[in-house]
């Protein structure tokens, strides 16, 4: 069996929560095309909508009706936001700026997941917050949902981000826009760029310098009145590797973000030796062949992958943040390439909607993957040893849909049959995965 033919996948689901926050907060109404309506963004725009924002959705597009910065009302009821890990965090800074008090409650894994990098510098901010608190087996405490936020005149701050997060730094910049002077975020790793770009369109008072991004409160936004979200390169991932990981595949995949923030998967798999070409539109293609007439926040391009005689590499600490979602089926790729794959500082795999070094691990290593985790002072590694075949197993998603998707790929791999024993985790960000895999079956 082979994978050949072409797609067109689903928006960007980090474009598209923040194009729905920004459209609520511009003054004008923004069009959203090729809106993904996957569990995650569903969950952001229904919390608008409790905050008195109207959104109306038609087939594959939303329409935001805009209420300027201080629109927002206070929701009658908590505000549940699922599983949605981006819907939850930069809710939090857009909450922020707001003079009345929010509840933020979520579903038993998010619920699990770490808050403090969010809390803690909206305090600062001052933001008036209440989290549920637990105390670390090593020192100090951590934060977790449900959390209650009152904010309302904040003052800008400095800030360098302790880890490498789109999320917080979003989150920051979101509350930056409500705050009383700039607000200025340091990193100390590059992270993915969505907000700045977004933000940029929105007609933000943005200024991004290396690695330094500073924001002007009291700045309104300006819908640009059209947005196009393209095609999500996490959701790519899967079936590029598919493509160069299965015997006599050609899969092209059409109309995908092409953010040099986000590219670090397609730098990886250049150096598997993977067959891969990319294609970038120009302007004026991109708007004729999408029906687009206004600017575009992010690049697009087409992505065409052969299947390819894969060589192992190491991937450094400084990649991770380029690549963080990828790095499940990365590890499907290192497991059939020929020689050694290292993954360097990969420990925010663990506090992902599961701890998605083990679920991988255990799962490839069923499946006969040669896989170690080694720790190097602060840092976790992954080295996996790469076989010829994987064979079929039982193995479990953990109810994360990376690693439901991961394992799917890895049973087209393998020999003999794989059963993966949870599925419906996949909605969460890619409901018509198995539909699209299915039609590329040869």
């Amino acid at each position: 069996m082979s994978l050949n033919g072409e797609v067109c996948l689903p928006g960007d689901k980090s474009i598209a929560h923040r194009a729905i926050i920004l459209g609520a907060l511009s003054q004008g109404n923004t069009r959203i095309e090729n809106f993904p309506f996957n569990k995650d963004c569903c969950f952001t725009v229904q919390a608008f909508q409790k905050l008195g924002i109207k959104i109306k959705t038609n087939k594959n597009n939303v329409i935001v009706f805009g209420k300027g910065l201080f629109g927002l009302k206070r929701s009658a009821t908590d505000i549940f936001v699922g599983d949605s890990g981006t819907t939850y965090r930069l809710l939090l800074g857009v909450l922020a700026g707001q003079s009345f008090a929010s509840r933020l409650v979520a579903d038993k894994a998010l619920s699990k997941r770490p808050m403090l990098r969010i809390t803690a510098p909206l305090r600062l901010m001052g933001a008036d917050i209440i989290a549920r608190r637990k105390k670390k087996q090593s020192a100090g405490f951590e934060e977790y949902p449900p959390i209650t936020i009152k904010g309302g005149n904040l003052k800008a701050i400095t800030y360098s981000t302790p880890v490498a997060s789109a999320q917080v730094k979003s989150a920051i910049l979101l509350a930056g826009l409500f705050a009383e002077g700039k607000t200025k975020v340091i990193e100390s790793v590059k992270t993915r760029d969505h907000s700045e770009r977004m933000l940029q369109l929105f007609k933000a008072g943005i200024k991004v310098s290396e690695n330094v991004i500073t924001i002007d409160g009291g700045k309104g936004l300006f819908s640009p009145g059209k947005i196009y979200v393209p095609g999500d390169l996490s959701s790519a991932a899967f079936f590029m590797v598919a493509a160069a990981i299965i015997p006599g595949s050609r899969v092209i995949i059409n109309n995908v973000s092409l953010n040099p923030s986000r590219i670090g998967i397609l730098n990886v798999l250049k150096r598997m030796r993977v067959d891969i070409k990319i294609c970038p539109h120009t302007a004026c293609r991109s708007s004729a062949s999408l029906g687009v007439n206004t600017p575009q926040a992010e690049p697009i391009g087409d992505i065409i992958v052969k299947s390819s005689c894969l060589k192992g590499t190491r991937v450094s600490r400084k990649e991770i943040p380029s690549l963080i979602d990828e790095l499940p089926i990365l590890m499907v790729a290192a497991s059939v390439a020929k020689g050694k794959t290292i993954f360097n500082g990969v420990g925010e795999l663990r506090v992902k909607e599961t701890d998605r070094i083990k679920s991988m691990s255990e799962n490839l290593v069923k499946m006969g993957a040669k896989i170690k985790v080694e720790r190097e002072g602060n840092f976790e590694n992954i080295v996996v040893e790469g076989v010829e075949q994987l064979n079929g197993a039982i193995v479990k998603s953990y109810g994360d849909h990376r690693t439901a998707m991961s394992m799917s790929i890895a049973g087209l791999q393998a020999k003999n049959k794989t059963k993966i024993d949870d599925i419906s985790c996949v909605s969460k960000s890619f409901p018509d995965f198995f539909r699209i895999l299915n039609s590329l079956k040869g």
